[in-house]
Parts: structure tokens; sequence; C-alpha cells
């Protein structure tokens, strides 16, 4: 097995580490090195995020942001961990992000998974996230039920 680790091939032999020879500045290995130091674009707003999104999930993402604002208007705007995210009252209250085949919510806490097990059946959970297809309708009054449960949760705590 060969590896770069810390800019040096090595590779395994039978139980052992061989180091061979340092990765060049030049030429593949070298160009992907210098690809991993290049900074990707961060959105600074919500506007800049939604935007930069492929044209399925754009449509989608507004439409969650929608009902987010709707239902808490007096909730943060901003980007945090380069995804939309909520603060109500100083106390996050929930992020939702794009992907390539769905969207997500987070800060789904147990109790909100337990609160609305039975609507939330249909869709993928773990670790506090909540996926729900691209291909799918917006569920907007579960999105907005859930926003309002987050919100409760948020001032309790």
């Amino acid at each position: 097995m060969t590896r770069v680790h810390g800019g040096v091939i090595v590779r395994r032999r039978r139980r052992a580490l061989v180091r061979t020879t340092t990765v060049p500045s030049a030429g593949f290995a070298g160009a992907l090195l210098k690809a991993c130091d290049v900074p990707k674009s961060q959105p600074s707003s919500v506007d800049e995020y939604t935007a930069s999104q492929p044209e399925p999930a754009r449509e989608l993402l507004e439409r969650v942001r929608g009902v987010i604002r709707k239902t808490v208007p007096d909730a943060e705007e901003l980007i945090s961990y380069n995804m939309p995210a909520y603060k109500l009252n100083g106390a996050d209250l929930l992020q939702f992000a794009g992907w390539k085949q769905h969207y997500s919510l987070y800060f789904a806490s147990e109790s909100v998974v337990a609160a609305f097990a039975d609507d939330l059946a249909p869709y993928k959970i773990s670790k506090g996230t909540i996926s729900f297809p691209l291909s799918q309708p917006v569920p907007e009054e579960l999105i907005e039920r859930i926003v309002r449960f987050r919100a409760k949760e948020s001032i309790l705590s």
C-alpha cells in the first residue's frame, strides 16, 4: 500500500513502513497538494448561499427559508459552518443545507425526533439531521411545526 503522509510517500511492506521519497513540488502529487491549500469561496449571506446552489435545490431551499422566516420572524439569520443558520435570543435554532440528492435540517434534537416520529418516518434521520429528498415537495407544514418546537426548546434552555 502506498500513501502520502506529511509530504512523504510511504509504502507498507509486510508490516514495515518504508519511506521512499518526498513528494515533488511539481507534477500530479504537487498539484494535488497545492489544490488542497486553496480556500473555497465561503458564502457571506444566506442569499449568496442559496444563489450558489444548483437549480433543483435552490427553489426548495428558498421555500424552506421562507417557512423559517415566516414562523420565527425575530430569528437572526446568519451563515455558520458555511450553511444558513438561525438563532433566536442568542440560542441556536436550526440550520439547513442543500446537497446533490437532498436538503437537510440540522439541530434535530432527540425530543424533536420523538415528537414528530410519525411525520418523520419517510425521511432519513441521523445524528441531529433530518434529510428530505430533492425529488419531493417541501413539507412546509412539518417544517413549520419543527421550527416552532425548536423555538420553544431554545427559549426553555
